[in-house]
């Protein structure tokens, strides 16, 4: 296959992601408006953008409060004029939408990959109905299989090393990466909306995510696990396969 070819074929790869986003983002608002909710929780991640798109648009979209989930999803609330709440004003959330970085067919799912877990989590368990967003390309029989970045672990500073060897011990198996910036962005390690570091935790196929997180939660300096186990309500899963855009509801 020729360079020109190869390029072409992840631009076109690249726009039916693109595409499949954007239907899950629409479908997931579209859906979630319906019931009329008051105080909404949106989460993080370049799907999520299609879904603030949506609610824009929408009349409805002045009577919702919503609360981000990082830094970036508040701005992106504010840049879209949108009405901007917090948990100290509104600690009970009708419903949040988030995306993922995988999602497996008990809508288990690997989240993290924007360093923002912990606030996910947060808002997600204030929220009385949590919604994942991702496009096709996201959805896995298991964990650990299409996501192969590993499993994001957010670490207060002065416990990165110690939580690497703990973690290392307990599954020698297991790659385990200080997540670092990019030259272009800044020098040295990324670092979360809370000042914490996160390691990459790549453990392979993971047949229990459940006990996993239990596993490595439970270690001192450890303040979240990528891994979102039975919180979910429905994944809305966009696919634009062939430029036939349809989304996949799993529940």
């Amino acid at each position: 296959m020729s360079a020109s070819i190869r390029i072409l074929h992840r631009q076109l790869s690249t726009q039916s992601a693109e595409r499949g986003k954007q239907w899950a983002g629409y479908s997931a608002m579209k859906h979630l408006i319906q019931s009329k909710p008051s105080v909404i929780g949106i989460g993080s991640g370049s799907t999520i953008v299609y879904a603030i798109e949506y609610l824009k648009q929408h009349p409805f979209s002045s009577d919702v409060v919503c609360i981000p989930t990082s830094f970036q999803t508040r701005q992106l609330i504010l840049q879209n004029n949108l009405r901007l709440g917090s948990l100290d004003n509104y600690p009970v959330v009708d419903m949040t939408i988030d995306g993922a970085d995988e999602i497996d067919r008990e809508l288990n799912a690997i989240k993290g990959g924007g360093a923002c877990l912990f606030q996910e989590r947060l808002v997600a368990q204030a929220s009385d109905r949590f919604i994942l967003v991702a496009d096709d390309r996201k959805r896995s029989d298991q964990l650990g299989t299409k996501w192969t970045k590993g499993v994001p672990v957010e670490v207060i500073p002065m416990a990165f090393t110690t939580v690497q060897y703990q973690v290392e011990r307990m599954f020698p198996t297991a790659s385990i990466k200080l997540r670092m910036a990019t030259p272009t962005d800044k020098a040295g390690p990324v670092v979360t909306d809370n000042g914490n570091m996160i390691l990459d935790c790549h453990f392979g196929p993971i047949s229990d995510p459940e006990s996993l997180y239990k596993e490595i939660k439970c270690l001192t300096g450890v303040l979240d696990v990528g891994l979102f186990c039975k919180m979910a309500e429905r994944a809305f899963i966009g696919d634009n396969k062939e430029d036939k855009g349809e989304v996949i509801t799993l529940s």
